[in-house]
């Protein structure tokens, strides 16, 4: 077949240009396969890197993410560029588009703003327990763009690192103290002195309860079945469910028989009937 006179073209460029073609072609999955390598080696280098200096797990995860995604994106460019893609072009493309892009993913640059902000003022770092958007759970990992709880109960929950800077965090475990509250309700009639000497006593059993600051019982309220008494101890944060358990448990065996003269009130109503 005389290719030149049916298109103007002979067959030695055509063999040409699909040679080109399949070399650019080649080069340019060679190229892909390096990239993903590279950005899977440099992202392990800065994990070393960042180990070996003792910085916080947030940051680390954090850039992990940002070199591998880095990386990733060059070699994308470069590939698009070694199969003859203009990329003066291409970049004019994506300014021309560059608002409806920057609406649609503006709250995934939120997202990764959250996360710097998170990394520079450490709000709460890698192993911290927080309650945040109305989640709560250990702090297991701060990517990019989301932060990983982890819950009691083996959840795993994933929060957005806009609305979590931006919102209210409560961190328990960023003081090394913590307060345990309860709240314990007698009888009217009863013994107020001997309630608050057997709950100060049950408290200070306790010796992971701090003497200093001295545990505080007092009357706390007037309820409409029960006399209730405030209590406030210190601790450390990590004793904080091990006082709270046991001295529950304890105040529930003193006022439910073990002490004579006191009990704990049920709600009641007084009915009068009109005899009229």
């Amino acid at each position: 077949m005389d290719t030149e006179k049916l298109f103007g073209i002979s067959q030695e460029d055509i063999l040409s240009t699909l040679v080109e073609i399949g070399i650019n072609l080649l080069i340019a999955v060679v190229i892909f396969i390096i990239g993903m390598r590279l950005a899977k080696f440099f992202s392990k280098m800065v994990v070393k890197i960042l180990e070996k200096r003792d910085s916080d797990k947030g940051l680390i995860t954090f850039m992990k993410g940002l070199v591998s995604g880095l990386i990733k994106v060059l070699t994308v460019i470069t590939v698009f560029a070694q199969l003859g893609i203009e990329m003066t072009s291409f970049i004019a493309i994506l300014g021309a588009a560059g608002l409806a892009i920057g609406m649609a993913f503006s709250g995934t640059l939120s997202n990764l703003a959250g996360g710097v902000m998170i990394l520079i003022f450490k709000p709460f770092t890698v192993g911290d327990y927080i309650e945040c958007q109305g989640e709560a759970g250990t702090v297991k990992e701060i990517q990019i763009f989301h932060t990983v709880l982890t819950t009691p109960d083996n959840k795993t929950i994933i929060v957005p690192n806009g609305p979590l800077y931006t919102g209210n965090i409560t961190n328990y475990s960023m003081q090394p103290t913590r307060r345990v509250d309860f709240t314990f309700g007698f009888g009217y009639g009863e013994d107020f002195k001997l309630a608050r000497d057997t709950v100060l006593e049950i408290v200070k059993s306790h010796d992971k309860v701090f003497q200093d600051p001295e545990p505080f019982v007092e009357l706390g309220s007037l309820g409409d079945s029960s006399v209730n008494l405030t209590v406030r101890v210190w601790c450390k944060k990590e004793d904080y469910w091990d006082i709270h358990f046991y001295v529950n448990k304890q105040v529930y065996k003193k006022f439910g028989g073990g002490v004579e003269g006191l009990s704990i009130p049920f709600p009641q109503m007084d009915v009068h009937v009109d005899g009229n």
